[in-house]
């Protein structure tokens, strides 16, 4: 499967308190539009126990598993510099098997907007408190 970097968005510094850097929309981006497509990088269930002892525990992605057993994605091209919104413009969708996640604009995305997604499992819904204590709650 040929997957090819995207021509539509660009880094910056985020306007979000506290976020560092984000992604941004090059040019406007449809609702419904692929914005990016990475692959990930999976790492097994022991390593993951170390992964959570490091500043990666705040970029990667929960990949497959159960309630016992969790493995991880590292995602490449854009995908673990997206920042959370709990009204994101842009949701992810994972492919399993295939080991790449799509992020998917939620809504129409202007030039220069930043696109940020839930990190709540995608789901652009969910307002549970996240763990990253420095991400407030919803309000």
């Amino acid at each position: 499967m040929k997957i090819l970097p995207s021509a539509k968005i660009y880094i910056d510094d985020s306007k979000i308190a506290n976020a560092g850097r984000g992604v941004f929309a090059l040019e406007k981006i449809k609702k419904g539009e692929t914005i990016e497509q990475c692959p990930i990088i999976l790492i097994n269930e022991k390593q993951v126990t170390h992964l959570r002892k490091t500043e990666m525990q705040n970029y990667y992605f929960m990949w497959g598993g159960n309630e016992k057993s969790h493995k991880a994605g590292i995602c490449l091209g854009f995908g673990s510099i997206y920042n959370h919104s709990y009204t994101p413009n842009t949701t992810y969708i994972k492919h399993l098997g295939e080991q790449f996640i799509n992020f998917v604009a939620l809504s129409d995305i202007d030039k220069d907007e930043e696109i940020t997604v839930n990190y709540n499992y995608g789901n652009p819904d969910d307002k549970t408190t996240l763990w990253i204590k420095s991400i407030p709650p919803a309000e």
